[in-house]
């Protein structure tokens, strides 16, 4: 003999599930009374009415709408514009934006201050630098070069003036030089 037991409380069975298609097949004319079918038809042509005549009631509204903007010049860009207009100012209003704002406003500030300091040291560090032994010694340099060039080119009785001098009194004398040897086969056609 098998030992059946009897199934306790704790006992989990599986879930049957219902057959969703044997649910809804199932027809609710059988289950309801012929009073109710007629009170629920009766029901029915009444929604339906009064759902045309809503329709009716919000057309003659758009169309009454419609007339009066007309007659105000409203537009549909006008309304786009003012519907704009008021969202803009909406956003513009909104917590958010205005923390977001200031943040950027105060990244910003930081940020030109950061320019400006910047600006400073790059200045200052150049100032540094023209006074840098090494800077001195560059510029001797070309002073020397520029004094040599002037006496190939036959320019050293002019007296020896600032650093800027010398290099534009060099710069003059390079740009004779090569004009007068661009001249120089043209003067000769002339000669012939």
């Amino acid at each position: 003999m098998e030992n059946k037991r009897q199934p306790d409380l704790l006992d989990t069975q599986p879930l049957q599930e219902t057959d969703e298609e044997l649910v809804a097949d199932i027809d609710y004319t059988e289950i309801i009374s012929e009073e109710e079918k007629e009170e629920l038809k009766n029901e029915l042509v009444k929604l339906e009415d009064e759902i045309v005549t809503l329709r009716q009631v919000l057309a003659a509204k758009e169309k009454h709408l419609a007339e009066i903007k007309h007659k105000l010049g409203v537009s549909m860009m006008n309304e786009l514009k003012q519907n704009f207009s008021r969202s803009w100012h909406d956003v513009q209003t909104h917590s958010a934006y205005k923390k977001t704002q200031e943040t950027l406003s105060q990244a910003g500030m930081k940020a030109s201050a950061a320019i400006t300091n910047v600006g400073s040291a790059i200045g200052k560090k150049l100032g540094d630098m023209r006074n840098s032994p090494t800077f001195k010694s560059f510029e001797e340099r070309v002073e020397n070069t520029v004094t040599t060039l002037k006496a190939k080119v036959g320019t050293t009785n002019q007296p020896q003036g600032s650093f800027e001098e010398v290099l534009s009194s060099t710069a003059h004398a390079s740009a004779q030089s090569s004009l007068a040897g661009s001249l120089l086969p043209e003067a000769e056609e002339e000669i012939q």
